[in-house]
């Protein structure tokens, strides 16, 4: 919970710190999240069976309060103006290239963040009431949603690295493609097995996605505007995972089938595809991105 208000901020002011691992530094700082979501549901496990949901949520509550507290007081200096000035000659060059007003790339990734996240949130919600339905049991469900959370880390990491050396639109491009192509699998696969597995390879092939975002406002967008504007996206990514898990629920008790949602997911991250590939193709025209200084 404490990563909602508090994941925007902290992405976008890693941002300001890096030129060229700028990719890797905001991976390792959005790691934290999925490292978080396959830890907690194995040690907290035992107080949901004893004392249920509402010892977790206190239990989480205080670990925010006594640990995230003291380390956000950690991080309060400044980037110096020098940094700033080449960082925004960077990105001004960039959006002169693509030929596209702050307006309209605020929008377009929006509407990506929104697409992608609708497609998220089917397997990241629903796997554990699916592996339920399926007579695994929760505990099953459970350590898929474990296995697929990991996934994610090493993803997020490894997109990282790749987003040093293609930039943020191409990463976020080969992420949600194999996102897509993660979610074709659940439809011919329901044995226990098998979704431990296609869990795994959904989970390492999203992971940097939502990363990619932060990159994506940096390499084309002032730096005095970075947590705004990457507070904007990630704030729309959110509402893609409310939404889509809401509209994956809704779908499943209209039709009875989680096939029908995962379709519904497909189709939401074939609009993210076709929103990066765009500016990924109008970014071309103008010529190879500008690279990021030290």
């Amino acid at each position: 919970m404490g990563r909602r208000p508090s994941f925007g901020p902290l992405i976008a002011d890693i941002s300001h710190w890096f030129g060229k691992r700028r990719g890797i530094a905001i991976a390792v700082a959005a790691s934290g999240n999925y490292l978080a979501g396959a830890i907690w549901p194995v040690l907290l496990a035992g107080v949901l069976q004893q004392q249920g949901w509402r010892a977790v949520y206190f239990y989480l509550a205080l670990i925010v309060v006594v640990g995230v507290f003291p380390l956000a007081l950690m991080l309060r200096r400044r980037v110096s103006a020098a940094a700033t000035a080449r960082a925004n000659a960077v990105s001004q060059a960039n959006a002169d290239r693509a030929k596209m007003s702050p307006r309209l790339l605020q929008g377009l990734l929006v509407l990506a963040g929104l697409g992608c996240c609708v497609a998220m949130s089917m397997p990241q919600v629903h796997l554990v009431s699916m592996c339920v339905d399926m007579g695994f049991g929760p505990a099953v469900g459970t350590q898929m949603l474990s296995v697929m959370l990991m996934g994610g880390v090493a993803s997020r990491l490894v997109s990282g690295f790749i987003a040093d050396r293609l930039g943020g639109v191409r990463t976020l491009l080969i992420g949600s493609t194999l996102q897509c192509l993660a979610l074709f699998l659940y439809l011919p696969f329901d044995g226990m097995v098998s979704l431990y597995v296609v869990s795994l390879i959904f989970g390492l092939s999203q992971g940097g996605i939502v990363p990619s975002y932060a990159l994506i406002v940096r390499e084309y967008l002032p730096a005095k505007e970075a947590g705004a504007r990457v507070g904007f996206v990630i704030m729309a990514t959110i509402i893609g995972m409310a939404l889509g898990g809401w509209m994956s629920g809704w779908i499943y008790d209209v039709t009875g089938s989680y096939q029908m949602a995962f379709l519904n997911g497909i189709a939401w991250n074939l609009m993210n595809m076709a929103i990066m590939l765009g500016l990924l193709l109008r970014s071309r025209q103008g010529g190879r991105p500008v690279a990021i200084p030290a």
